[in-house]
């Protein structure tokens, strides 16, 4: 995710929101790639402070410090084609069908974040997101500009046609929703923000961050009595 925040470890409120964030793209990533039955991809968050000089955890929640938080991997699409009628030259139908499902992953994955982000301003995780209340100009009121342009540039590659592309950034917009509304992923979104928030860490690994997702990601039916 190309997506950097420059926080405050000691603003809270702030971190938790960045940690939503994140912990929304790492959920979409590994949760929403699996229930699509995509290949699972490698992927870290790193929490960094910006003067290149600090490198010692010492500095982990020192005052005035000011970090820099941010996925590395998680893309299914490592390196953009020209075009997807380039890319999937000579390919069998089966494979064209699984390649487009991969951008589309991508695309949605990218989005996770800031509505998870949003979801959290909004209701605190009680209610769910109207989609008559977010538009995706809210994008760029939840620090996803740089996201918007990632997926556009996925978008040029995917489609030729302008109208075409605006409906299908619509229909990936309604998809990340729904990932997001359903209960169990927002659980999981939840319980990775708050292990972010606690564990005091420079370097998340893929494997921790995994055990996370799992161990939240339970049946909703045990979700109903959790606000």
């Amino acid at each position: 995710m190309k997506r950097h925040h420059i926080f405050n470890r000691t603003h809270q409120e702030v971190y938790r929101k960045v940690a939503i964030h994140e912990a929304g793209h790492a959920a979409a990533i590994y949760l929403g790639n699996k229930q699509k039955r995509l290949p699972p991809v490698f992927f870290q968050i790193f929490i960094t402070p910006v003067n290149d000089d600090i490198q010692s955890s010492r500095f982990l929640n020192k005052p005035n410090t000011k970090y820099i938080v941010n996925i590395d991997g998680g893309r299914l699409i490592h390196t953009l084609p020209s075009s997807i009628k380039e890319a999937t030259d000579g390919f069998s139908p089966a494979q064209v069908i699984a390649y487009r499902c991969a951008f589309e992953a991508d695309m949605i994955n990218i989005l996770v974040g800031s509505l998870a982000e949003a979801k959290y301003i909004m209701h605190r995780g009680v209610e769910l997101i109207n989609p008559r209340l977010v538009h995706l100009n809210t994008e760029y009121y939840f620090n996803g500009t740089s996201e918007l342009e990632s997926i556009n540039e996925y978008l040029e590659c995917f489609l030729e046609n302008s109208a075409l592309r605006k409906q299908k950034i619509t229909e990936l917009f309604f998809a990340a929703l729904s990932f997001v509304n359903e209960r169990s992923n927002w659980h999981a979104i939840t319980a990775l923000a708050d292990y972010i928030v606690s564990a005091d860490k420079s370097v998340m690994e893929c494997n921790e961050i995994i055990s996370v997702l799992e161990a939240a990601n339970i049946s909703p039916v045990f979700l109903q009595n959790d606000t």
